[in-house]
């Protein structure tokens, strides 16, 4: 290796601390079957190779062996001599450091003409139905992976619904982030068909960050190297949030990991460690008064649901649920789509209706609305449990949202609540406070017909799991 090689090589070395290379070395030596004194490993290290074999007996369990070899062949496309690196089949240490650093330190320049190895082994434009089956191969990859490694945080793959679905609905979602030149996004067959340069991909990558950080964890956790250290950032230790009250109780979340893992992106970072049930139609009943009851007052929380055509749809409230005629929340709020498309809709700052609860009154609507106004929301849960609206011609005026039901008038399947982050300390104490408690007028009102205690048998303490089940 000459001096100018060495000096690359040894600038890309360096951006690892020694842990790390440490880490690095290991990984490498049991790849290439190499063993031996340290000085040993150091001189013979531009000797040492790594197979496609080797690769995937390494591999075969923790990745999807399509991912394998896109990753042998993004490793392979880096030029050590200026010579045609396709020529080598085998996997020098240089390749692989460069590999890594590129990958896990480097910017968006650095990694694109790894990327475009790694969506096609030639040369030149590709096509977007190529970039297609690279996102979903990507997607799928960090499912299995995480599943493998027990890394789910108490999510699994028979708590969520079916992810393959979910897989090609966020490729899609991330797909739809492809900008040509001119500035213009295909979308469906002609996505497929167009053919797509570097620069192009490389001003995706820059702009859409799941593909980075969706490679670096297939690296740390498919190879099992630098998994365990402290460089790790907050979108891929937050990556997926923990999930809590699901353990034991036969329940099938609504969400699938994809869209529990892009949802989690767009909440604030001091609410992306967890998510707890607070509610579920299926565990709770299809009542609107239980609703509130185990929502109010338990802080951000996310509300998805189900429609009888299979339509999976919700929002994100910013604050805790308080039973008034008024607004509430605040810009951070948002709504979005599961199914059949997964998508996310912020505010637009053409009004400040985040967010609405209201129950027992005559004059104003009693229901759960999210965006628009009355009678007319983004999203409305009628007090007449099991009906709700989806109004948007053309869009929601405050989230920019289509119609998100199958219909817009639709009937309820199912239901849930999730708070994110901490419960505020007052939730979690026995004896709290109920809605009722809240609502000394909803009280009155039911002594005055004789139901003055029955609430007492809804409250239902919150209780944490001791840890993330797994």
């Amino acid at each position: 290796m000459g001096n100018a090689e060495s000096n690359v090589y040894q600038n890309h070395l360096s951006r690892f601390l020694p842990e790390e290379q440490c880490d690095i070395d290991g990984v490498f030596d049991a790849l290439s079957g190499s063993s031996g004194s340290a000085e040993a490993k150091n001189s013979k290290a531009s000797k040492k190779t790594v197979t496609l074999a080797a690769l995937q007996a390494y591999t075969r369990e923790p990745l999807p062996e399509q991912m394998t070899v896109r990753l042998y062949n993004g490793m392979k496309s880096i030029d050590l001599t200026g010579k045609s690196s396709g020529l080598n089949e085998q996997i020098a240490k240089e390749q692989f450091v460069i590999f890594m650093s590129n990958l896990l330190k480097g910017n968006a320049d650095e990694k694109i003409t790894i990327i475009m190895r790694m969506i096609s082994k030639t040369e030149g434009p590709v096509k977007g139905k190529q970039i297609q089956e690279f996102t979903e191969d990507l997607i799928m990859s960090v499912v299995h992976v995480l599943n493998y490694r027990k890394e789910l945080k108490g999510w699994n793959l028979e708590n969520t619904r079916d992810s393959a679905s979910g897989v090609k609905a966020l490729a899609s979602q991330l797909l739809s982030e492809l900008k040509l030149a001119d500035g213009t996004k295909p979308v469906g067959p002609q996505l497929v068909e167009t053919n797509f340069d570097q620069s192009v991909i490389e001003d995706w990558v820059y702009r859409v960050p799941q593909i980075s950080i969706f490679l670096s964890v297939i690296i740390r956790q498919g190879l099992h190297v630098l998994h365990s250290l402290t460089d790790q950032t907050k979108d891929i230790l937050n990556l997926v949030p923990g999930c809590k009250g699901i353990k034991g109780r036969g329940l099938v979340s609504l969400f699938d990991i994809p869209s529990i893992i892009y949802i989690n992106s767009y909440l604030p970072a001091e609410l992306q460690h967890k998510w707890q049930l607070l509610f579920s139609s299926r565990l709770h009943g299809e009542s609107f008064s239980q609703l509130c009851a185990h929502i109010v007052n338990k802080g951000p929380c996310i509300i998805i649901l189900k429609d009888l055509d299979g339509y999976i749809f919700g929002g994100f409230a910013s604050h805790s649920w308080e039973v008034k005629p008024q607004f509430q929340g605040d810009n951070r709020c948002f709504l979005f789509s599961v199914f059949p498309s997964l998508a996310v809709y912020t505010y637009t700052a053409y009004n400040d209706h985040y967010m609405y609860l209201n129950h027992g009154q005559q004059t104003m609507p009693n229901g759960l609305g999210m965006g628009g106004q009355h009678e007319y929301f983004g999203l409305w849960i009628d007090s007449d449990y099991g009906k709700g609206h989806s109004k948007a011609k053309p869009r929601c005026t405050t989230y920019n949202s289509p119609q998100l039901s199958a219909k817009e008038d639709f009937t309820l399947d199912a239901m849930e609540v999730w708070a994110v982050g901490d419960l505020p300390e007052s939730a979690g104490k026995k004896g709290k406070k109920s809605i009722l408690d809240a609502d000394p007028e909803a009280q009155a009102l039911l002594e005055m017909t004789g139901k003055s205690r029955q609430s007492d048998g809804l409250r239902e303490t919150i209780e944490e799991d001791d840890e993330d089940d797994n």
